[in-house]
């Protein structure tokens, strides 16, 4: 997985921002850190459905029962709202991803209230989406 900041260091980032515009700039840079996400990758297995936009998710359990993320997003908004989850979730297991609801840490960023209905349904079938992919997991 890239090298994204964990859930406190994006706090702080995200609270560094004076303004709705300038997290928006940080959210597109976040997505713009994610690994690409080979052709291979791309198939209709990780496909989300409920998204406007195009976004594959593929998560894989390490050695050491955690999970490990990739993923896609044709939209740079939205890639950047993954790489959010991604660092949410980073580290955990499948039983932790199941138990843990990130919609809290999302208004906590002030990023709740600024998503148009569109992406704030579009990230709801992507925790979704996670969430179920790691019940298959556990």
């Amino acid at each position: 997985m890239a090298t994204l900041p964990d859930k406190q260091k994006l706090v702080r980032n995200f609270s560094r921002c004076p303004n709705w515009e300038e997290k928006y700039l940080y959210v597109i840079e976040l997505g713009a850190q994610l690994d690409p996400l080979s052709d291979e990758h791309r198939k209709d297995q990780n496909l989300i459905s409920g998204c406007q936009s195009q976004v594959w998710i593929v998560m894989n359990k390490t050695q050491d029962g955690t999970l490990n993320f990739l993923g896609d997003s044709d939209a740079a908004i939205v890639k950047g709202l993954l790489a959010i989850v991604f660092s949410v979730y980073h580290g955990l297991s499948a039983q932790q991803v199941i138990d843990l609801d990130v919609r809290p840490f999302f208004t906590e960023l002030e990023l709740s209230q600024h998503l148009t209905p569109s992406r704030s349904q579009g990230l709801e079938a992507m925790i979704r989406a996670i969430r179920n992919k790691a019940a298959q997991l556990v």
